[in-house]
């Protein structure tokens, strides 16, 4: 099956298979202008909180515990989730982030996060 939610940082270049290219970060990303950004929508209100991001600051160590307080958050947060899932449903789509790390980031983080409870929802019809 053809992954639907994909991750990419905003500084990649767009593919025609990125689908619906959202920015899933809080702060407009260093270096990119908003007429050169090629990106659908920008949802900040599914990006972690300041506190959150703060406190976890891209340290690997962090990535556990930090996926588990932005799952809360989320859970908190039911309609930017219900936006990105109308989204899915449309097609494939791309979160994008200005992290660095490639493997831990909000985006990723999200990702799981939609990909867990789409499979969670799937099971409960069957």
């Amino acid at each position: 099956m053809k992954q639907r939610i994909r991750t990419k940082r905003v500084y990649e270049s767009p593919s025609p298979d990125d689908g619906v290219r959202i920015l899933v970060d809080r702060i407009w990303p260093r270096g990119v202008s908003k007429t050169d950004a090629v990106l659908d929508f920008w949802i900040k209100d599914v990006a972690p909180s300041a506190e959150l991001r703060k406190w976890f600051g891209h340290k690997p160590e962090r990535w556990s515990e930090f996926r588990k307080r932005y799952v809360r958050e989320l859970d908190r947060n039911p309609q930017a989730v219900a936006e990105l899932r109308k989204l899915l449903k449309g097609g494939a789509i791309t979160l994008l982030y200005a992290a660095q790390d490639m493997e831990r980031n909000n985006a990723e983080a999200l990702r799981r996060y939609l990909a867990a409870r789409r499979q969670h929802k799937a099971r409960q019809l069957h």
